[in-house]
C-alpha cells in the first residue's frame, strides 16, 4: 500500500527563487513507498526544491497552490532522477501521493492536468542534474 514513511522536514534557503516559490532544502530522509513504482524511494537530505511550479495566477493558485508538500517534493525529486521513471509515470507517482497526503480528488486532478500539460519543459530541463544547486549562495 503506497504511504509516506516519514514526515517531511525542510528549511527556507532563498525566499525569491523561483519566480517567487522560494527554494527549500530538504533537511531529513522523505521516504515514500510507491504501489505504481513497486518500490521505497527516498529523497536525501540537502535536495533542494520549490515544492509545486504553479503559476501565481490568482483563481489557479488559490485552488493548487501551497498545497500537497510532501508529494510535490517527491515529484520534484523524481523529475531530476530519470534513472526512476519516465515523466508520465513521475506525474502519476505524483497523483498516488497526493491520495495518501488526502489531497481532495478535484485539486488532485488539477494538479496532475497541471503538471501533465505544463511539465515537460520542466522534465527536461531538470533532469540535466540532480535537483537545483546552491553555488556561494545562489540558486543555480
Amino acid at each position: 500500500m503506497s504511504a509516506f514513511l516519514s514526515d517531511l522536514a525542510t528549511v527556507l534557503v532563498d525566499d525569491t527563487a523561483a519566480s517567487g516559490r522560494g527554494i527549500w532544502k530538504v533537511l531529513e530522509p522523505l521516504r515514500y513507498q510507491s504501489d505504481i513504482l513497486g518500490k521505497t524511494i527516498t529523497v536525501e537530505p540537502g535536495f533542494l526544491t520549490d515544492y509545486a511550479s504553479v503559476p501565481r495566477v490568482p483563481l489557479l493558485y488559490l485552488l493548487f497552490g501551497d498545497t500537497t508538500h510532501k508529494a510535490a517534493v517527491l515529484h520534484d525529486w523524481l523529475y531530476h532522477h530519470h534513472e526512476v521513471c519516465d515523466e508520465d509515470t513521475a506525474n502519476l507517482v505524483l497523483l498516488e501521493a497526493a491520495k495518501v497526503a488526502r489531497i481532495p480528488a478535484w485539486r488532485r486532478l488539477g494538479i496532475y492536468l497541471g503538471v501533465k500539460i505544463g511539465g515537460e519543459s520542466s522534465w527536461e530541463e531538470d533532469g540535466r542534474g540532480d535537483g537545483h544547486q546552491l553555488a556561494d549562495g545562489v540558486i543555480v
